[in-house]
């Protein structure tokens, strides 16, 4: 098992490598690998004396269509990618239902609620990095899983079946609104729609600046509490008996999945399948062991998200596809070709 797990590391890390290289160089303009790695190895290693130089010049309009275009969307698909992974596969682990994605306790519903506010009321302003419709999104994530959280506390102790019920609940209510905003949307309804969709058109070096503070503080929130998720498929009694604070590690992992949630949602849009097919690809080979499964699905999120970019501006181009659409169109055929040739899969079992 454990020279399957390496192998399929590193298949992941081949993927990414490949899809990075494919979304940077793929477009209207196509740019050799020599270019990129150029640009985005040797010249910084070279500024900082670790590297020698480029040993050809690179043309401006090239520079520019790597540096300010290409390589800040895909960065950033591939944190939106990598967040929405992980936490796909805490939700998936803290709610022992493999049917639980990132969107299951109402995050993306209040993120598109607040998105759809914005976008209707017609304001712009921004606020720390965030323009109207993102800190919009952001905050009715947040919001939403605060509301969520109190809905479903009994007394110091939030049952994990209520907390999902109540998700799920506030989830319906908040598509309504949504729903009911979108039908008096007016001019903005080509806008909305293709931001719920899901897209990264608007992918710039500050949306990334932006991202990966929050990104990366869920990342560190889910990582830490590996263990203690491995000993919560076994139950919350069990786990408690192993020593767990289960209550505290159910509020730090919400607080970290809710976090990447938002801030994918904030500055992409809602692209769904990843975080509900990514963890399940990789316990299909790789068992439900959360060390490993973590770090795994936010690689393995990163190449597919950043491939589903690529494949969604090019295919179709100059005509750009939203990226939502593309993850469902491709992701889901392969994700039940793959659960029926493993119908004997054990989700939550068999740690090693």
């Amino acid at each position: 098992m454990h020279r399957r797990k390496t192998i399929f590391l590193m298949i992941i890390i081949m993927a990414l490598a490949l899809s990075f290289l494919l979304g940077v160089g793929s477009g209207a303009v196509a740019i050799g690998w020599r270019d990129i790695a150029a640009l985005v190895l040797l010249e910084p290693l070279a500024r900082l004396g670790l590297a020698p130089g480029p040993e050809a010049e690179i043309p401006a309009v090239t520079r520019s269509i790597v540096m300010q275009l290409r390589l800040p969307r895909v960065l950033l698909a591939s944190a939106v990618g990598a967040s929405l992974a992980v936490a796909g596969a805490a939700f998936q682990g803290l709610f022992r239902n493999p049917m639980a994605d990132p969107f299951v306790v109402g995050v993306s519903s209040g993120a598109a609620l607040g998105a759809v506010m914005a976008m209707v009321l017609g304001q712009t302003f921004s606020l720390l990095g965030f323009g109207t419709v993102p800190l919009f999104a952001f905050g009715g994530g947040v919001l939403t899983i605060f509301l969520v959280y109190n809905m479903a506390r009994i007394g110091k102790t939030v049952p994990v079946m209520t907390l999902l019920l109540a998700g799920i609940a506030v989830s319906a209510f908040l598509s309504a609104l949504v729903s009911l905003l979108t039908y008096f949307a007016g001019d903005e309804l080509h806008r909305v729609v293709f931001w719920m969709m899901g897209g990264l058109g608007g992918a710039t070096w500050l949306r990334v600046q932006v991202m990966v503070p929050y990104a990366a503080a869920g990342f560190i929130c889910i990582f830490m509490f590996a263990r203690e998720l491995n000993a919560m498929l076994m139950g919350e009694e069990t786990a408690r008996h192993l020593g767990v604070n289960t209550e505290w590690v159910k509020r730090v992992l919400l607080v970290g999945a809710s976090l990447l949630v938002a801030a994918s949602v904030s500055t992409s849009g809602i692209i769904g399948f990843v975080g509900l097919a990514v963890p399940h690809l990789v316990r299909l080979v790789a068992g439900p062991d959360h060390r490993y499964l973590l770090p795994a699905s936010a690689l393995l999120g990163a190449a597919l998200l950043i491939a589903a970019d690529t494949l969604a501006r090019t295919v179709i181009a100059p005509t750009e596809l939203p990226v939502g659409i593309i993850t469902a169109l491709v992701g889901a055929p392969l994700f039940i070709y793959l659960l029926r040739t493993h119908k004997r899969l054990r989700y939550f079992s068999n740690l090693e």
